[in-house]
């Protein structure tokens, strides 16, 4: 829960900034790339404020907890778009490609970690649990193992 919320923070903080032209450090790089991605079709005063609503809406999803999984697939699609000025814009996002990233290819790649807490939530959302014992993870494979071949055979869940 602890994850969740201080993820939603994060989005929900981040979004907030995005409402107000100049104050983000990466509203140029953000619209940008969403003008790239939509040929031209989108600029950036349609994209910026379209970008801040979708990560306030990413952040309060979190936050509250409802919708969990149409939240983690706004997340995704959100961080994916993230990613993509590493390979559009190069000469912005590195120094030295691809090993001394600038400002922004720093703020873009640390984003890895917002990507895995998002992963840990979904896990977790279903009912998933961290395993730290090797004895556990190999019993659980083997219980998960049984499940499957037991719904194939009874067509229906244990």
């Amino acid at each position: 829960m602890l994850l969740r919320i201080s993820l939603g923070l994060v989005f929900f903080w981040f979004g907030v900034l995005k409402f107000f032209p100049g104050i983000s450090v990466a509203q140029d790089l953000a619209t940008h790339t969403i003008s790239v991605l939509t040929f031209g079709l989108m600029p950036p005063a349609v994209s910026l404020p379209l970008l801040a609503t979708w990560e306030c809406v990413i952040g309060l999803g979190l936050l509250t907890g409802r919708f969990l999984r149409l939240t983690l697939l706004l997340l995704l699609a959100q961080m994916a778009g993230t990613f993509l000025p590493l390979l559009f814009f190069q000469r912005e996002t590195f120094n030295v490609f691809p090993l001394v990233p600038t400002l922004e290819g720093q703020y873009i790649i640390k984003n890895l970690v917002l990507v895995s807490a998002g992963l840990v939530i979904g896990a977790a959302s279903r009912g998933g649990r961290i395993i730290y014992d090797p004895g556990a993870l190999a019993v659980a494979e083997r219980l998960q193992s049984l499940r499957g071949r037991y719904r194939r055979r009874f067509h229906r869940d244990p």
